[in-house]
């Protein structure tokens, strides 16, 4: 049966007229704390894991909050009403100053995928670190030449020519950059709700003002979002893919340097292209004179279990692929991947990158390729996945405030709503959700442009027993509310 919810509006409103002043601000949360006080038996326990951090003896959760008040930009921001002090990790868990554990279905945004402190990729970061730290690409070493020869293996077609960056912005910036050289355009067609970065290029690329800084942003047009959940045309990729048609017919000299998508968005919301969207895009692009770019920064590297790169489950090839995030399990990496014919533009001039490519980051990066391998990462993206969506879509069923399961794999979204004919986004219910869930000691991301999207990006060695702890604990809490 459906289960009627509370909004936290309401409950917030209720509770003014029925409460003294001086308990106004503390009754929801003292609810909370009392549900929380007695979950032992009516939540399952997290699963067991080997390892206990050494105790913490650094600065407080204030004391560091202060200092980044004072010292760090004021443009950071963070989760939660109390945040994190995170001072440990191992594989899908993390834990706080007080050695606390804590599920981590965030994975540091899509970026951690072999899982924390991956014992093979510290050593091989810590063994290259110990050797040769930093050099220059002018000089030869082993470590870019061979992360490049296994990237490029893992790619299909003719892409097998690999530009280092240091991250997804980088990345992004550099492809369409390539984009423009080589066709001789400078039109670019991005997805409203995309996000690609936040640097010149990519800022014009990205199509949320959340993220969008009114500077110069030239050449990039926006076509409509082929969202099956918000879309006008449902999950009707074909329709959609005629608004691409129609950019370049009445907004462009009919010619375009390329254009660029995600195959899953992942800032966005967890938005999967409706079916059939990108192949009939794909070919619209390429009779322009367009080259067709992929970005794959948190979709890529197995993360959605059928396929290792997130383009795939369409069924296109792209000209150029961009990746980051997972191609490091967190370090600072990220690279671009094209065909040798393209590649050429950039001999037009001089480019360079000083950190791009570096031996201790491709170390890593060659790590990563083999721990995927080896522990078969990508099978368990899509066994663990395709359980845990099915146990998302069941909760689905029993609250209305669940709007919409989606994703693949390990990159799955949840979109809360307060009505559900309206779509209502219902953001301060996800705020609720998440803040609870934290205490019961799940860590879930949250995106979306409304900020109503629970982002579910674990690290690939995910378990069936980490899903059920994480949906067991999502159940708890909407049941409270």
């Amino acid at each position: 049966m459906m289960h009627r919810f509370i909004p936290v509006r309401r409950l917030f409103s209720e509770t003014k007229c029925s409460l003294p002043c001086q308990l106004r601000r503390r009754c929801f949360s003292q609810v909370a704390r009392n549900e929380i006080d007695n979950r032992d038996d009516l939540v399952r326990k997290m699963p067991p894991f080997d390892h206990s951090p050494p105790p913490y003896t650094g600065p407080s959760a204030d004391e560091i909050l202060s200092k980044r008040k004072e010292y760090l930009s004021p443009s950071m921001f963070y989760f939660y009403t109390k945040p994190l002090n995170i001072v440990d990790g191992r594989m899908q868990y993390l834990f706080d100053d007080k050695g606390r554990r804590y599920l981590d279905a965030f994975g540091g945004i899509a970026t951690v995928c072999c899982g924390h402190c991956h014992p093979d990729v510290v050593e091989a970061i810590v063994n290259q670190t110990k050797r040769l730290q930093h050099s220059t690409v002018l000089y030869l070493n082993h470590a870019i030449a061979d992360f490049a020869e296994a990237l490029a293996n893992k790619l299909p077609g003719n892409l097998k020519v690999v530009f280092f960056t240091n991250s997804g912005t980088e990345a992004n910036e550099l492809a369409m950059m390539i984009a423009r050289l080589y066709t001789g355009c400078h039109d670019i067609i991005s997805l409203r709700n995309a996000y690609h970065g936040n640097a010149a290029a990519t800022m014009g690329a990205t199509a949320q003002s959340n993220w969008k800084f009114n500077v110069l942003q030239s050449g990039v047009h926006h076509a409509l979002n082929p969202d099956p959940y918000r879309g006008v045309f449902g999950s009707d990729g074909e329709k959609y893919a005629k608004d691409v048609q129609d950019l370049i017919q009445f907004g462009t000299s009919g010619k375009v340097a390329g254009f660029v998508s995600e195959a899953i968005q992942g800032v966005g919301g967890i938005i999967e292209l409706a079916p059939g969207y990108l192949p009939a895009v794909y070919s619209t692009i390429k009779k322009a004179g367009g080259l067709c770019i992929a970005d794959e920064v948190q979709a890529g590297f197995a993360r959605t279990g059928s396929h290792f790169w997130g383009f795939e489950n369409h069924g296109v090839v792209p000209d150029i692929v961009t990746m980051a995030k997972g191609i490091g399990n967190g370090i600072p990496l990220g690279a671009v991947v094209t065909t040798p014919e393209i590649a050429e533009v950039l001999t037009r001039r001089s480019y360079f990158n000083t950190f791009g490519g570096n031996p201790v980051c491709t170390s890593g990066g060659l790590a990563v390729l083999k721990v995927i391998e080896k522990e078969k990462l990508q099978e368990n993206a899509f066994v663990v996945g395709t359980y845990l969506k099915e146990r998302l879509s069941a909760l689905k069923n029993k609250y209305d405030l669940i709007a919409d399961v989606r994703g693949r794999g390990l990159m799955l979204g949840v979109e809360l709503v307060t009505d559900q004919k309206l779509k209502t986004p219902a953001k301060l219910e996800t705020i609720h959700v998440m803040d609870q869930m934290k205490e019961l000691g799940v860590l879930v991301g949250k995106g979306g442009f409304y900020g109503n999207v629970f982002r579910i990006t674990p690290p690939l060695c995910f378990t069936k027993e980490d899903a059920d702890f994480l949906v067991d604990a999502m159940d708890y809490t909407m049941e409270k509310m």
